[in-house]
């Protein structure tokens, strides 16, 4: 019987991790498909507190990890794909096979965003490619991008650009916006937003750096095919938590975010959730790994009534 758990190594499992382990839990960590999370797809982090001059994203998540394993935390390279609550405690299944059990269980297994399907996506991820205007909407100053999307958050995103950018193209499949009136009139009445309806990218063009440099445009209309030069490309068509082996157990709300209650708990007793996987409003590093901690926390609290 493990006493703590933790599905997910981003700035929530790795910040609940080095808590727990400092308590002495020994927690089991598991690192799941995509360990590090969206970080380990990041290239400079300038806005995570006490780096000066900010941190590579896979750095930031090794030491973090390395910090973890100081105190006692194991990792293991494992995908949980079942989950039983057990009464007193909860069993997980790894990779189809084995069943664990644990007092305590900290999901932290992130959302991750939603991306065009197109080839060469995962190696363009912090030359031009991203999911995050927050994160790196400042690296592109007075140069033009392009958010793609259609939604409220494409629309806060194109916003926020303007910001930076010389041109924001807000590119939608679509002949009109889906997002709420008064997100849509913010972006859409802003002289630095383009929008460029009815059409589709095709492909990322890079550079010599193989950085981007434009993509090809597809017009659902006319069925034509044009360049359009951009530095970067947002892309905001939303994200999928990663909570598949919890459904029909642990409450989500309709897109799949585990719901808290009272801090980081779930409906669950002894299961608790943080970061990106119940967060859908901010989904930064900083607020995950606040969360990581509050779980933590909230473990430990529960774990005392073993005792």
């Amino acid at each position: 019987m493990e006493k703590v758990i933790i599905i997910g190594t981003g700035c929530a499992g790795l910040t609940a991790a080095i808590y727990a382990a400092r308590a002495s839990f020994e927690p089991l960590v598991l690192e799941g498909r995509e360990p590090g999370g969206q970080l380990s797809t990041t290239t400079l982090v300038e806005n995570y507190p006490g780096f000066v001059d900010g941190i590579d994203g896979p750095m930031l998540i090794m030491n973090m990890k390395s910090q973890a394993q100081r105190f006692g935390a194991r990792f293991q390279y494992s995908t949980v794909t079942g989950f039983e609550p057990k009464g007193d405690h909860v069993s997980l299944q790894l990779d189809g096979a084995e069943w664990l059990d644990t007092r305590t269980l900290i999901i932290a297994s992130g959302a991750s965003a939603r991306w065009l399907g197109l080839p060469r996506e995962r190696e363009l991820c912090g030359h031009g490619l991203t999911s995050c205007a927050t994160c790196d909407g400042a690296f592109y100053r007075n140069v033009p991008v392009a958010v793609v999307g259609g939604g409220d958050s494409a629309c806060e995103e194109a916003s926020f650009l303007t910001r930076f950018a010389s041109k924001v193209y807000l590119i939608h499949r679509r002949d009109k916006l889906r997002a709420s009136k008064i997100m849509a009139d913010r972006a859409l009445g802003n002289p630095k937003v383009e929008p460029i309806w009815n059409s589709a990218i095709t492909e990322y063009l890079t550079d010599d750096q193989n950085e981007m440099r434009a993509v090809s445009l597809l017009d659902h209309a006319t069925g034509k095919t044009r360049e359009l030069e951009v530095k970067c490309v947002f892309v905001a068509i939303g994200h999928n938590p990663n909570t598949d082996p919890f459904r029909g157990k642990l409450d989500m709300d309709p897109d799949g975010y585990l719901l808290q209650t009272n801090g980081t708990y779930t409906n669950i007793p002894g299961v608790f959730a943080a970061g990106d996987v119940a967060d859908r409003t901010y989904r930064q590093a900083i607020t995950a790994a606040g969360q990581g901690c509050a779980a933590a926390l909230d473990a430990e609290k529960y774990l005392a009534h073993f005792e």
